[in-house]
């Protein structure tokens, strides 16, 4: 992110001076009528640096609020003012509604989200994206007025751009630097507005292009003219900015441009309609609400706007539209569908489902889909719970292998080795994708959360592994007819209590970020390698005595082994949560301080001394 900002500053610079020095300026030949190559490449730049600055605030926006899209996501029913809420916030934070489309393309593709509650975010984007054409149109503000100039972009984007550079350069704080980034790009999309604005402000004066924005208030063209545009850029938002620079010309009439916004709404929709191929049934009929929703939406809107404009001819149509103008018929075009569309979402998942029907034979869902990565925030959180659910897999597997030792059954059995086989899949998947999270630009917290989870979900695995070498020990004892004297089956209880009780206090731990459980979780890992020394001692003197076979003492070492070690790796995903919270990446070094240094450890080791004590030998 730094070398391309740092790049795109030197860019605006050398741009800022040819600008100066009236190479990019517009001029025309000796009839006044094109546009020189100078005028080309400045609209050119413009462009670029328009869509660049465009794309660095969107990002920015994106990773700063980070936990709270993520808390958005969290709040997402049924209700259909909360799902369009949302689609709305989501939207106008990343500057984006084909970005917020894609990621519920892929929520209803995980699974994580069902069709109609899909629709009311959809429609709830369409309204958010109108925010970007308010923000530009700031840039037609005109007056005389010292006051009305100081909202002018070109008045105060100067100066917000200096306290970005500086916000970006010369800060430690992440979320200062992201801040930065922020302003940067908002000063370079204006900036990439202006350059475009001064390019085609000469064409005005040119007849041809008079007569092509004469051509698109036919209502059908301008539709087709605006779905084309869009389509090939992948941004409504960009394709409205594009046609608010034209309107500087004063050549772009009410009435070509209402026509161009509504079939920008129908363009946006290629994005989500790409990403749906490969999809799940559900998800792609997500996607095909969307394009239904914009069709129909522009259809019934366009009629109207036909016979008010053929019954009526409102002179505000052969008006030259401005950028505040843009703005608003954007805006109410957004809502009008949205208030035309939102009360029958039933009928437009019926329609989905009728375009889009079901097959015969299941569907696999993905658990983890890379459409969420246009949204690192929100596919990290989809990290966090599907880790979560690995988790408490591999949790509940090793409970079980604890107690198939008592109780073996082959059901019990089945159930471990499936558990166990789960694990292994999330350890694939998940690693593979917090990989392709890694290579996202992520705030400074969410690339340490990623880091845990890469640390973590490896000692979810091996606990799933443990659970098996602990069934694995149980049907040994089973088929060779291995039995424990009562002594050892009483201490083996009690190591086994304490297993299952670090295995609760890692869990809590980790889900619930919850210190206080970890700092338990390192005490009792302690008493736990106490209680394995203890115990193989002790069955040392059993095989002298004679009340132990050399059969039962290999199994009675494995076991030992994997109870141990299952407590190992609870330490291991305690010590992360302690870590991450210290901020301090060093495992073993952020262990050794606490217990060296921590009261609360002492006293936990003491208590879980004392409750996790064995019987004293006869």
């Amino acid at each position: 992110m730094k070398l391309y900002i740092d790049f795109t500053l030197a860019i605006i610079l050398i741009l800022h001076y040819f600008d100066k020095l009236v190479l990019f300026k517009t001029s025309f030949n000796e009839k006044g009528h094109v546009m020189d190559i100078f005028g080309v490449l400045g609209l050119i730049g413009g462009l670029c640096l328009f869509l660049f600055g465009m794309s660095v605030m969107g990002d920015s926006l994106e990773r700063r609020a980070g936990g709270k899209l993520r808390d958005l996501l969290g709040r997402l029913t049924t209700n259909k003012a909360t799902g369009f809420l949302t689609g709305v916030i989501v939207t106008a934070v990343i500057q984006s509604s084909s970005a917020t489309t894609v990621m519920v393309v892929g929520f209803v593709n995980s699974g994580l989200m069902n069709l109609r509650q899909a629709i009311n975010v959809i429609m709830g984007a369409n309204v958010g994206t109108t925010v970007t054409a308010w923000i530009l149109s700031l840039s037609g503000i005109e007056s005389s007025n010292m006051i009305v100039q100081l909202f002018k972009p070109t008045s105060f984007t100067p100066i917000l751009a200096l306290v970005g550079i500086i916000f970006y350069m010369f800060s430690n704080s992440s979320k200062k630097k992201e801040t930065g980034a922020i302003l940067l790009g908002f000063a370079t999309l204006m900036f990439g507005m202006d350059m475009m604005s001064d390019s085609v402000s000469g064409l005005r004066d040119v007849p041809e292009f008079q007569q092509l924005f004469v051509m698109f208030e036919n209502p059908i063209l301008g539709v087709i003219a605006g779905a084309v545009l869009t389509a090939i850029i992948q941004s409504s938002s960009a394709s409205v900015g594009i046609l608010q620079a034209l309107a500087v010309t004063g050549q772009v009439s009410f009435g070509a441009a209402i026509p161009i916004i509504m079939g920008q709404n129908i363009g946006t929709c290629i994005t989500a309609m790409l990403s749906s191929i490969g999809a799940t049934k559900n998800a792609k009929r997500a996607a095909v609400v969307h394009l239904s929703f914009n069709i129909i939406g522009t259809a019934v809107w366009l009629i109207v706007f036909i016979i008010i404009k053929t019954v009526f001819a409102p002179a505000i149509l052969m008006q030259s539209a401005s950028l505040f103008g843009i703005a608003v018929s954007h805006s109410i075009f957004n809502i009008l569908c949205t208030a035309l569309l939102l009360p029958l979402t039933g009928l437009l998942e019926k329609l989905a489902n009728k375009i889009v029907p079901d097959s015969k034979n299941p569907e696999v869902i993905s658990e983890l889909d890379e459409r969420l990565l246009v949204t690192p925030a929100i596919a990290l959180e989809r990290c966090r719970n599907v880790t979560c659910e690995m988790a408490q897999i591999a949790i509940d597997g090793m409970k079980e292998g604890i107690r198939s030792l008592y109780a073996y059954s082959d059901e019990l059995a089945e159930s471990i080795r499936k558990k166990e086989d789960k694990t292994d899949h999330y350890e694939d998947i998940l690693g593979t994708y917090l990989v392709k999270l890694s290579r996202k630009e992520l705030s400074e917290s969410d690339s340490r959360d990623v880091t845990k989870l890469l640390k973590l979900i490896s000692d979810f695995e091996r606990i799933g592994d443990h659970a098996v070498n602990v069934l694995e020990a149980a049907e040994e004892m089973r088929e060779k007819e291995i039995s424990f004297t009562d002594a050892a089956e009483s201490e083996l209880k009690v190591l086994g209590d304490a297993v299952i009780e670090i295995l609760d206090l890692s869990m809590a731990s980790f889900m619930e970020n919850d210190l206080d459980a970890a700092s338990k979780v390192e005490s009792l890992e302690q008493v736990i390698d106490g209680l394995k020394e203890q115990m193989r001692t002790r069955h040392i003197l059993r095989l002298q005595q004679g009340g132990c076979s050399i059969d039962a003492g290999f199994v009675w070492s494995d076991l030992l082994t994997d109870l141990e070690r299952v407590s190992d790796h609870c330490s291991n995903i305690a010590g992360c949560v302690i870590e991450i919270t210290n901020d301090n990446l060093k495992t073993h070094e952020s262990l050794r301080d606490f217990r060296n240094y921590s009261i609360e450890y002492k006293e936990n080791f003491e208590n879980y001394l004392r409750k996790y004590a064995l019987a004293e030998l006869n």
